[in-house]
C-alpha cells in the first residue's frame, strides 16, 4: 500500500500527542523519515510543511525540525461578501452608495499604501442594511494603478467589495480590529449617537507588493465577529 503524506502526518501527530516526540524534540531528518515510512522524501516534506504551517513543528535551515514547546495557533479570517453574510442570517439585504470620488491620495494613506505624491485613488463610501437596520458602513480607497477598471465603475448598484473580489485576486492582507467613537456623520448613518463606541475592522489587501485597497468597515453596536483556529 502506498504511504501518503496524510499517513505520515497522522503518525507524526500521534507520536507528538503521545509524548514519543516531546516538546523541543529534534525530529529525524526527511531522508531518515522517508526510509522509516517507506515513501519518497517529497511525501515526508509535504507532511512536515503542513505540520509547520499548523504551528506544530518549527523548521530551521541547517538546524533541523523540532516539536514546538508551545504550538502556534493561527486564526483564519475569510473576506466575506456582506450581502451573502446578511442573507445567510435570513435577513433582507439593502445597499446604497453615499459617495464616490476620484482624488489625490491623502498623505496618511500614501504612506499606508506606499503610493507616490499626487497619485490618484478612488474613494467609495456606502451603507449596507439588514432588514432595514444599519449593519455596516464602508469607507474604501482603491488604487487605480493596480485596478484601472475602477475608474469606470460607479458602484451605484452594488458594493465595491463584491466588485473587487470578482475583478482582481489578492495575494496577502492585513486586518486590524478596533473600537472607534462615532462621529456625527457616522452616527447619522448607523442610527446611534455621536460618541458611541462602535466596532471597526480595517483591512488592506495587496497583489504581491502592490496595494489594491484599504477599507474601513464600521458595524452597528453589538456586532460580534467569531473566528476559529
Amino acid at each position: 500500500m502506498t504511504v501518503t503524506f496524510k499517513d505520515v502526518k497522522a503518525d507524526l501527530l500521534d507520536q507528538i500527542a503521545r509524548g514519543v516526540m516531546a516538546p523541543g524534540t529534534l525530529m529525524p531528518n526527511e531522508m531518515d523519515l522517508a526510509e522509516t515510512y517507506g515513501c519518497a522524501r517529497a511525501t515526508v516534506n509535504r507532511a512536515m510543511r503542513e505540520l509547520a504551517d499548523e504551528g506544530i513543528v518549527e523548521r530551521k535551515r541547517k538546524a533541523g525540525t523540532r516539536v514546538r514547546k508551545a504550538p502556534i495557533r493561527q486564526a483564519r479570517f475569510s473576506i466575506p461578501i456582506v450581502r451573502e453574510e446578511i442573507e445567510a442570517q435570513g435577513a433582507e439585504y439593502r445597499y446604497a452608495l453615499i459617495d464616490r470620488t476620484v482624488a489625490e491620495v491623502p498623505d496618511w494613506l500614501r504612506g499606508r499604501l506606499s503610493l507616490t505624491p499626487g497619485q490618484q485613488v478612488v474613494r467609495v463610501v456606502c451603507m449596507h442594511w439588514a432588514d432595514g437596520i444599519p449593519y455596516q458602513h464602508e469607507e474604501r480607497w482603491i488604487n487605480p494603478e493596480v485596478v484601472p477598471s475602477v475608474l469606470r465603475a460607479d458602484f451605484s448598484a452594488s458594493g465595491p467589495n463584491e466588485w473587487l473580489l470578482a475583478e482582481i485576486p489578492f495575494s496577502n492582507a492585513e486586518i486590524s480590529f478596533m473600537a472607534v467613537e462615532a462621529t456625527q456623520d457616522l452616527a447619522d448613518h448607523m442610527g446611534c449617537f455621536a460618541g458611541n463606541a462602535l466596532f471597526r475592522t480595517e483591512r488592506t489587501t495587496w497583489l504581491r507588493e502592490r496595494a489594491i485597497t484599504l477599507v474601513r468597515l464600521t458595524y452597528r453596536r453589538g456586532h460580534r465577529m467569531t473566528t476559529k483556529y
